[in-house]
């Protein structure tokens, strides 16, 4: 009789409990709208046409894809190396500080329009990294689990994000919570006709996953990630340093989610702002987990958590409901899938 091949099976299993996770997140969802007296078909029916009713509403869908799918991106060399990297969310913002930063300085110059945008958004690459990298040293080096240094600083970076808004670079005459100054539209990145869309600030979205899935899956460095991830001490005993794999893990991290604060300046709100990071790096956190370390599916979960947030906006509006249902469902299907995932690996434990 013939056998059937080994791996088909474990993958068919984890396939069927993930979207078993799926079902039971969309059913937790709609018990919830039944409980608070709301149609869930028709909640479900105005989140899709908050997201796909018109050109402009999906074009929004697509501006709050790009930075969740640069900090998903970060996140997998993170989580690939066994590391929860909490602070993204600071990662982020300081991203958007350098590039401000990098912008208010050569405004002033004659440097061509598309050299000062580089090199701003290169800016926003470097402090992400720097701030992602103290993090890391931080961990490695102080023995402060990342997660409550992340934390730690998130608040130092939202600090220093407000001080910088009501203080050095407050509005002339006054410091308002809407932010810095709006740059001249000279210094904005390309936009669509009639909508927020950056092409450039997608294609920098796209271009990075694809990084992260050939840096991860195809060479030699993903398969390094992996064994400092699964031990560390069994890594270094192999010639891999664990030290540096975890810095290199937080310091690509840091890159994308800079990327994501520099992109925020120049390609959506053209200033700083108070709440500039959105939550992406939550929510980027959120979609890596469903993931399951797979950057190919990064893309469509990241776009269908930004349907949903888009989509949400909605709600209010037509039914009533709080915008934050999105929220909701995002964590149920987290929350469910995991479970799913953690019963099949207890049963495939017991029938081993």
């Amino acid at each position: 009789m013939p056998t059937a091949n080994p791996k088909s099976k474990p993958n068919i299993t984890n396939i069927g409990f993930r979207f078993l996770g799926v079902i039971i997140a969309l059913g937790f969802t709609v018990l919830l709208l039944i409980l608070t007296d709301a149609p869930p078909l028709e909640a479900f029916r105005q989140i899709f046409l908050g997201a796909f009713g018109k050109w402009k509403r999906f074009a929004d869908v697509l501006v709050a894809f790009v930075p969740l799918l640069l900090a998903t991106a970060g996140l997998l060399f993170t989580y690939t190396t066994g590391l929860w990297n909490i602070g993204i969310e600071g990662q982020i913002a300081f991203g958007a500080i350098f590039t401000t930063g990098a912008l208010r300085i050569m405004q002033e110059t004659t440097l061509p329009i598309p050299l000062i945008l580089t090199l701003a958004i290169l800016a926003g690459a470097l402090g992400g990294m720097l701030w992602a990298l103290l993090a890391g040293v931080l961990r490695v080096f102080g023995g402060v689990n990342e997660i409550f240094g992340g934390l730690g600083l998130n608040f130092v970076a939202t600090s220093v994000l407000i001080w910088l808004i009501f203080g050095p670079w407050k509005r002339p005459g006054v410091a308002s919570m809407s932010g810095t100054e709006t740059f001249d539209k000279s210094l904005w990145l390309p936009m669509i006709s009639g909508t927020r869309l950056s092409l450039v600030a997608l294609i920098i979205g796209i271009v990075a996953i694809l990084l992260t899935w050939f840096l991860i899956k195809k060479l030699y460095f993903g398969i390094k990630l992996k064994a400092v991830g699964h031990n560390p001490k069994a890594a270094d005993l192999s010639g891999v340093s664990s030290i540096k794999y975890m810095l290199l893990a937080f310091i690509f991290c840091g890159i994308f989610a800079g990327l994501a604060g520099a992109l925020q300046v120049t390609a959506v709100y053209h200033r700083l702002i108070p709440s500039i990071s959105s939550g992406y790096g939550y929510t980027g956190m959120m979609v890596a987990m469903l993931v399951n370390f797979q950057p190919l599916m990064v893309a469509p979960i990241a776009l269908f958590f930004a349907i949903l947030n888009i989509g949400s906006i909605q709600l209010p509006i037509v039914l009533k409901l709080d915008s934050n249902l999105s929220g909701v469902l995002q964590g149920a299907l987290v929350l469910f899938v995991l479970l799913a995932e953690g019963v099949r690996e207890k049963i495939a434990g017991r029938n081993n």
